[in-house]
């Protein structure tokens, strides 16, 4: 009876959700929700609350929007991200939006859900700084209002709110920073056979063929999510680890022995960082693993508003991104043997960018 009923519940919110984002799907599937955490108006409302509160950081200047800000489509428009005291990171904020539709989180895709990605950047030393999550949890409930809208949404007392009632509202706001309807799901899913410009329509057909752009990044029959959800090498910045990527894999290990986390460590090691996905899948007998250097395929929706590109930022526009595929990316022993150098023509290349640009939506979540 309990799962009917939670099934049922769910079945609500995901409707309620699609409604209230309207047009804004077009091109997406339905949004996926947890059914552990199913959405409320007032859950949702809670979440943003959190999500620009900048009192849950050490020195009250950072919170959630400083990474991920809604007048830059949910990313900071840096190279890497600053947190506390203008502390320098070793990663680039990803944009949030459609994060709803991700299978794991963060470049290395260390959590599998947004609950659970949620609670990690408050006691990072770089990004937030507190101390633990019980310094959250006390301006929580001190706070005038947050205590009985904890209760109104999770049905719990002020000394009852735990961090995973903060993820969960966090995760909820999350799933409604969702967007498609740009000109591309106008042409491919809306029935407009003008949406797109001719520089465009060649430029998909560079995307889909000779570019090989759509192996990755997919486009579907019924909707696009622009990402395969998996991992690669590309060679970017990898050459700053290569010649010691054995000796670095085992230094972390030792600091994982020892306690210290995998959030930690990537953000205050460029080092660890560049290590990429391996971080996460490493055992002890796998030091040769085929993960070192691989990052997690982004979205390319609305990538014309979120530069820098790659995991550390290091690439600045969208033209550039293109000649680093065109010449078969960064050569190094762990390259994925996807990537070989393309010889697109000028106009081919500009025609590509063209049409990554298409991918932008007519209005984005604020």
């Amino acid at each position: 009876m309990k799962k009917t009923i939670r099934s049922l519940l769910l079945l609500i919110t995901v409707s309620w959700m699609s409604v209230s984002l309207g047009d804004n799907l077009l091109g997406l599937p339905p949004v996926p929700i947890s059914a552990d955490n199913p959405s409320t108006p007032e859950k949702i409302a809670l979440g943003k609350a959190l999500f620009e509160d900048k009192r849950f950081s050490a020195d009250g200047t950072v919170s959630c929007s400083n990474c991920h800000n809604p007048a830059k489509a949910f990313s900071d428009g840096m190279g890497v991200s600053e947190g506390i005291n203008r502390s320098k990171g070793t990663r680039n904020a990803p944009t949030l939006i459609n994060a709803a539709y991700f299978t794991t989180l963060f470049w290395d895709g260390r959590r599998p859900t947004l609950e659970a990605q949620a609670k990690d950047p408050i006691v990072n030393s770089i990004e937030h700084g507190l101390k633990d999550h019980n310094a959250l949890l006390n301006i929580v409930r001190k706070d005038a209002a947050y205590p009985g809208q904890f209760k109104a949404v999770f049905g719990v007392e002020a000394d009852k709110i735990t961090i995973d009632h903060f993820a969960m509202a966090i995760a909820s706001y999350e799933r409604t920073l969702v967007s498609g309807d740009s000109p591309f799901d106008r042409y491919m899913y809306g029935g407009d056979k003008t949406a797109l410009s001719p520089e465009a329509l060649r430029g998909l057909e560079i995307y889909k063929g000779r570019g090989r752009c759509s192996t990755c990044h997919i486009i579907g029959d019924k909707y696009s999510l622009f990402t395969n959800n998996k991992f690669h090498n590309l060679g970017v910045s990898f050459s700053k680890v290569e010649p010691r990527m054995f000796e670095i894999v085992n230094t972390f290990r030792v600091a994982a022995a020892k306690g210290q986390s995998l959030d930690e460590s990537v953000l205050k090691g460029s080092d660890f960082s560049q290590l990429g996905r391996v971080l996460v899948t490493i055992t002890p007998s796998d030091l040769d693993s085929k993960a070192i250097g691989q990052f997690k395929t982004p979205t390319l929706r609305n990538v014309a508003l979120t530069a820098p590109y790659m995991h550390d930022g290091s690439i600045a526009t969208l033209e550039e991104v293109v000649e680093l595929y065109n010449k078969g990316n960064e050569k190094n022993p762990r390259l994925d043997p996807l990537f070989k150098p393309l010889n697109l023509t000028p106009q081919e290349k500009t025609d590509l960018v063209t049409f990554m640009k298409s991918l932008t939506s007519s209005s984005l979540p604020q």
